[in-house]
């Protein structure tokens, strides 16, 4: 399998800059997921990798060979596209064989690759029909399959996954993962959904405006942001941000904002020094937001009265979304918690599970 490495890789598309100079290691074996929004920049990126866009500047190198003028054909690679592309009117082992046949593979190393990659995908009994006999998730499987057979050093795929329905995305995204322990092959994936990126990434490359923002293991991403960008991308429903200052009294660091005050625990105000009296952008995760019935304890200090707007019954748990005056908040609470719109909703916030950001540079302080 193969190392890719980008090394200040630049697409400009006119005046437009699509990809500001992205400098990126992908270690061989590595299942490694580009995740960001739409027109971020991700598939233009991969696209790049896979020698279909060319590189306004930089360099890439895919098993340590520089590769950016060579043709796609030619890199080894496999790419597995948000489209199926499957030829409507060849079979199964047909679509899976196609380009073995093209490259001038024996028939008897064809016969074996597909049989192989079909036991392995489910597909073994499916290798006589048509596409138009499948299902969506059996297509997919077979555009997966095409590019196993090929054993190219590096697997690219955009998002494959979007035109399946949400079951059979958890379980294709549980196909994939076992697919890349038994193939132990490099793959890079490209995904708008952050679910699917914390589920399927060994490492995740967050993206915004064609330019890199984190790079880091799914549960580094998650609990520690590199800035506001990444905090309120990544996790579902978003991270809680609210817009206030930081106060100093007694050497005890708060967070006040309107007509409520957070006292921050004393090990996190080390990092507070010279945010007294300015504003910052504090944030937290709906699911460290607590009802006070149901909390372990209760600390008055961390306590904040609000006013039930609405609530989304998820069976295991309740989003309750309330009001602080007119600022909006999301917590998570019990199943059972059945608070009626316009209600009082008293919550205590978890402020060992606290974000502070600088309002100017967007990065995290705590």
């Amino acid at each position: 399998m193969a190392r890719v490495l980008l090394e200040n890789v630049t697409k400009k598309f006119g005046d437009v800059v699509a990809v500001k100079g992205i400098n990126l290691e992908i270690k061989d074996k590595e299942f490694m997921v580009f995740v960001g929004p739409s027109g971020c920049g991700k598939t233009t990126t991969l696209r790049m990798v896979a020698g279909l866009e060319e590189i306004t500047e930089g360099k890439i190198y895919i098993d340590n060979k520089l590769v950016n003028d060579t043709p796609p054909k030619d890199r080894n690679i496999a790419m597995v596209f948000q489209s199926y592309a499957l030829y409507p009117h060849m079979s199964v082992y047909d679509n899976m064989a196609f380009g073995l046949r093209l490259g001038g593979t024996k028939k008897k190393e064809i016969d074996e690759r597909v049989a192989n990659a079909a036991e392995m995908l489910g597909l073994s009994e499916l290798l006589t029909r048509l596409p138009k006999q499948l299902s969506g998730g059996q297509r997919q499987r077979v555009a997966v399959g095409r590019a196993i057979v090929r054993n190219p050093k590096v697997f690219l795929m955009d998002e494959p996954l979007s035109n399946l329905d949400a079951k059979l995305r958890v379980q294709t995204r549980a196909q994939l993962q076992n697919l890349h322990r038994n193939l132990q092959t490099t793959v890079i994936y490209v995904t708008h959904d952050q679910t699917e990126a914390m589920t399927l990434g060994q490492r995740i490359a967050v993206i915004l405006n064609g330019e890199l923002q984190q790079v880091d293991s799914p549960l580094n991403v998650f609990g520690k942001p590199v800035n506001r960008f990444v905090a309120g991308f990544i996790g579902s429903p978003p991270m809680n941000f609210i817009k206030g200052s930081i106060n100093k009294a007694n050497s005890h660091y708060s967070f006040e904002c309107g007509g409520f005050k957070l006292e921050i625990p004393e090990d996190l105000s080390q990092y507070l020094a010279g945010y007294e009296g300015k504003e910052v952008m504090f944030g937290i995760r709906p699911t460290d937001i607590w009802d006070v019935p149901s909390s372990a304890w209760i600390d008055r200090r961390f306590t904040i009265d609000a006013k039930v707007d609405f609530r989304e019954l998820m069976g295991s748990e309740t989003y309750m979304y309330l009001k602080i005056g007119a600022i909006p908040l999301v917590a998570r609470v019990g199943a059972l918690n059945d608070a009626a719109p316009g209600s009082k909703f008293t919550v205590v916030f978890n402020m060992r599970k606290i974000y502070i950001f600088d309002p100017e540079t967007q990065k995290a302080v705590i």
